[in-house]
């Protein structure tokens, strides 16, 4: 289900496909080009990538062995303001390896071309334009900006990245934002290194391998495996609604070391485990050493458990006071940089810091915790066993056998209530005797947004007036509490007052908006609603939910290009009780009516009864599973149309 909601799919490059070799080479920008106006096969594009062309082959030193060598050229036409910002180019690149050099970027060949009286005008990136940047103690980043660019220009530039790292080749991306008009990719392999090769997104480009005789100075007549990629014409990746991370889904090339056989030696199995990995993370100082430091807090940890007397109260006690204490300095990762005793001194420190010393507590306090590695949401989703797809480390504790998992990072958050971003699929907890297994990340149960209405209509026919009750648990909760942390209500309220069909709020108040996070947070509104109905021939038409609910169709797009992603387990309901005005009687009212996809991933119910001199009114929308594949697209618009289509049905009063 993973790989197929990603879209990725393996390939084992053994084809022999003809390609036909293009001219694509920097400094051949035409007129033509530069007249143009419009990308022709999307005239919406704000630029466009005319070509990219990458190259990689290996050199080799007799002190450092195999270099890998990294060659790419662009050539972008931009076609309207909103791309200028592709005269900006920046490429990261590592710096934290233990036995290897750092990796090595260089800029060259960035031009700007303009068309100026019909003639080619050429403008070179000086070295003002260029910088080098460190990130963190394992990546730098090298930034150009090319000069004088303006609507209607060319921009080529090249790189070259050198690594010392054969172990993972650096991603080939061919599809992004902007459409690309070609592309294509070269590899040039000694035969001495067997690469896994997958093809992530949806293009499949045309693709050829061939063996040739290579002489270098580390062997004579070794044989090297060629291989080609090529694709014309790939739409832009468009931003769409409920995506986890584009990134996911764009057309990428990538390549994972399996095996390394030099002649005369033994062959080496560079295939990793996820096991492997995490094993591998945990015996690093600035990880499982970090674990075991406890006496900085030992004073503190005796205060804080005073009157805990179970296991989940000696949880929720050392877990509030980390969280309170703690300041995130936003820096993720799943290493330490001060410590977590400096850190706890400070009170500040990064992801690792802060959660390594909450693990630290909860296993003083006699309860079982250990790491779990996290690929953030904007990370991507992990496909190579490789310890640099982490960037994030959370606490999994253990009480009676449930699993309780924690990030005392966020202020907002709550025991198995984790940051949204963290919501990515698979974790991997690591213990100190090497073991590890996989932590879903998807919390089990539904949070809830449940609305409690209760209206009449006034006597002269022209308005409601009503209480709104409105509930919200867990991660609807943490989303209310993180969204709403800076505003004022006076924003917050002009925000309710557009999105619930107008209404005018007389009286607010909001509790537990910061109390006791694991509860829910409870909205109480006094409201007054103008015209929420029609009055036709002398009767009234209502809609059930009097324009609350769903007004439009959240899926509008006529075709999908990625999966659709929520973002957890979620029900809406409402709950809405109005009473008949005096001398009306209810003439007609929808049928109840439920509806709901085959593996009940979404439930949708509406109910409408009368009682006495009211009409009560219940909508309930499940949503019970957080991905559906692109092939899905269809029927979710359908079933969400289907939905309005039943809000929108008219309750007919008549006079009595």
């Amino acid at each position: 289900m993973l790989l197929r909601v990603i879209g990725v799919l393996f390939f084992v490059i053994c084809s022999s496909i003809e390609v036909c070799a293009q001219n694509y080479e920097l400094g051949k920008v035409t007129i033509e080009e530069l007249q143009e106006k419009a990308y022709p096969k999307d005239t919406s594009a704000i630029a466009a990538i005319l070509s990219k062309k990458g190259r990689t082959f290996f050199t080799y030193n007799s002190e450092s062995g195999f270099t890998t060598n990294h060659v790419y050229e662009f050539r972008i036409k931009i076609y309207k303001k909103e791309g200028l910002s592709w005269a900006n180019q920046r490429v990261s690149y590592y710096v934290g390896y233990e036995n290897l050099k750092d990796d090595k970027v260089a800029f060259s060949k960035a031009v700007t071309y303009n068309l100026e009286n019909g003639a080619i005008v050429k403008t070179k990136l000086d070295s003002e334009g260029s910088f080098k940047n460190k990130i963190n103690k394992f990546w730098n980043v090298a930034t150009i900006t090319l000069p004088n660019v303006k609507v209607g220009s060319v921009i080529e530039f090249k790189y070259t990245l050198k690594s010392e790292n054969v172990s993972r080749l650096p991603d080939f991306d061919f599809q992004y934002e902007i459409p690309v008009n070609y592309f294509e990719y070269k590899t040039e392999i000694p035969e001495f290194f067997l690469y896994k090769t997958l093809l992530k997104g949806f293009i499949k480009p045309e693709m050829s391998s061939e063996f040739a005789q290579i002489r270098q100075v580390y062997a004579n007549n070794y044989r090297q495996i060629n291989s080609s990629y090529t694709a014309k014409d790939i739409p832009a990746l468009k931003e769409e609604e409920f995506v986890d991370n584009i990134d996911n889904y764009k057309g990428s090339i990538q390549n994972e070391l399996e095996l390394k056989r030099f002649p005369d030696m033994p062959v080496v199995n560079y295939t990793k485990t996820w096991e492997g990995v995490a094993a591998t993370i945990y015996k690093e100082d600035d990880f499982g050493k970090e674990l075991s430091e406890k006496d900085f807090f030992s004073a503190d940890l005796k205060n804080v458990l005073q009157g805990a007397t179970d296991p989940k109260e000696r949880l929720n006690a050392i877990f509030k006071f980390v969280q309170t204490r703690m300041n995130w300095n936003k820096m993720k990762g799943y290493y330490v940089d001060k410590g977590v005793k400096k850190a706890y001194e400070e009170k500040t420190g990064n992801v690792a810091e802060i959660n390594f010393m909450l693990i630290s507590m909860l296993r003083s306090a006699n309860i079982e915790a250990n790491p779990v590695l996290v690929s953030t949401i904007e990370n991507g989703i992990p496909v190579f066993p490789n310890r640099t797809v982490f960037n994030y480390v959370i606490v999994a504790a253990e009480i009676g056998g449930q699993q309780i998992l924690l990030d005392a990072t966020n202020k907002f958050t709550s025991p198995d209530i984790l940051p949204l971003n963290v919501l990515n699929w698979n974790g991997r907890l690591i213990k100190g005797d090497g073991s590890t297994k996989e932590v879903s990340l998807l919390p089990s149960v539904s949070s809830k947004n449940s609305y409690t209405l209760n209206v009449i209509i006034t006597p002269d026919l022209q308005k409601l007036e009503g209480t709104l009750k409105i509930k919200k648990t867990d991660y609807n909760a943490l989303n209310f509490r993180t969204t709403n942390a800076a505003k004022t209500n006076d924003s917050y309220l002009e925000k309710l007052e557009n999105e619930f069909a107008g209404i005018e709020i007389k009286e607010y108040n909001v509790e537990n908006k910061e109390e006791d996070l694991s509860s829910a947070v409870v909205e109480k509104i006094n409201f007054v609603l103008n015209s929420p109905f029609d009055i036709i021939g002398g009767k009234i038409f209502m809609k059930p939910l009097l324009g609350f609910g769903y007004g439009k169709n959240p899926f509008n797009q006529e075709n999908r290009q990625m999966p659709i992603h929520f973002n957890f387990k979620d029900q809406l309901n409402y709950s809405l009780s109005c009473q008949i005005p005096e001398g009306y009687d209810v003439e007609s009212m929808p049928k109840s009516k439920r509806i709901m996809l085959e593996d009940k991933g979404i439930v949708y119910t509406l109910n409408i009864v009368r009682d006495e001199n009211r009409m009560l009114i219940k909508s309930e929308m499940e949503i019970n599973r957080t991905h559906f594949v692109t092939e899905e697209y269809d029927m979710l618009k359908e079933f969400f149309q289907n939905v309005i289509e039943f809000q929108n049905e008219k309750i007919v009063l008549k006079k009595a």
